[in-house]
């Protein structure tokens, strides 16, 4: 068993942002599911990265039975009334049943379907609005620390902006992933001080990447947990094409291969932080 801890399967069914997800859609979205479980992946955590995208990462998890859902409000993606957005998302964490097939009258119980807030954080790669992205994310952590969610950080170019907001929570039980790690060893150490586990996905995999590798070679199996990140960021065996949910088969094998450690060992392991982390309910 392998678990997705990030993709956007609401991002790779349709070609626009922030529209609402149509009914073929979701037939694309459940053959993407059943190719990653032929593969051996069995659950998938869907990220929202605004307000629309949330509501449509909570639908596919509603829809499908190994799919789960984080909502949040990604850093690059803060419009001028996000307080407003982010108010719509608690809303939505709170309310316990929610239609999404009006015309057949379906509703559907939220209960054990959204694991997570995320994805949040800070990025000054793409945008310098230090101070709205701190508030933004600091707003987030309190909610998840409000409804005990895990937390899924968004960290580019922003390691000691990024620690130093999480620093300012570590007498809580703050729990989560910093998705998509980037930084170095010593930043690892600190995050895994804070209780947070690393996202490792296919840039371990990149050549040029043997930083990552150190990070990877250098801590426990304890501190990792695999994502993809889909459609974004392949591994380098499908580098310049979309990425899919099943390549998280891909991502152990080389953790394996780096770590000198049997694929199972990897398999387990990173599923059982998963659990630790965003507690799913698969029952």
């Amino acid at each position: 068993m392998l678990i997705d801890t990030h993709c956007h399967l609401n991002i790779m069914v349709k070609k626009e942002f922030d529209v609402p997800l149509k009914s073929e859609d979701y037939a694309t979205a459940e053959k993407i599911i059943n190719e990653a479980s032929a593969e051996s992946v069995t659950i998938l955590l869907n990220v929202g990265t605004s307000l629309p995208e949330s509501i449509n990462s909570v639908e596919l998890a509603l829809r499908f039975k190994d799919v789960y859902a984080a909502v949040g409000i990604h850093p690059s993606d803060l419009r001028a009334d996000w307080q407003k957005d982010l108010s719509s998302i608690a809303n939505l964490i709170k309310t316990d049943k929610m239609v999404i097939d009006s015309a057949d009258e379906k509703t559907f119980s939220k209960k054990n379907k959204i694991v997570a807030i995320g994805e949040c954080g800070i990025d000054l790669y793409h945008t310098q609005n230090l101070a709205e992205q701190e508030e933004a994310f600091k707003r987030q952590i309190d909610l998840t620390l409000e409804h005990d969610l895990a937390l899924v950080v968004h960290s580019r170019n922003a390691p000691d902006e990024t620690l130093n907001i999480l620093s300012k929570f570590k007498d809580t039980n703050l729990r989560g992933v910093i998705h998509c790690y980037s930084y170095d060893l010593a930043f690892a150490k600190e995050f895994i001080k804070l209780g947070f586990v690393l996202g490792i996905g296919g840039t371990v995999t990149y050549p040029k990447n043997e930083e990552l590798r150190k990070v990877v070679t250098n801590v426990t199996l304890n501190d990792i947990i695999l994502e993809t990140d889909a459609p974004f960021l392949p591994p380098q065996i499908i580098r310049g094409k979309t990425n899919h949910p099943k390549y998280i088969k891909v991502i152990a094998e080389f953790i394996a291969n780096i770590k000198n450690l049997p694929f199972n060992e990897v398999a387990q392991q990173t599923t059982k932080n998963a659990f630790e982390i965003f507690k799913f309910k698969t029952s």
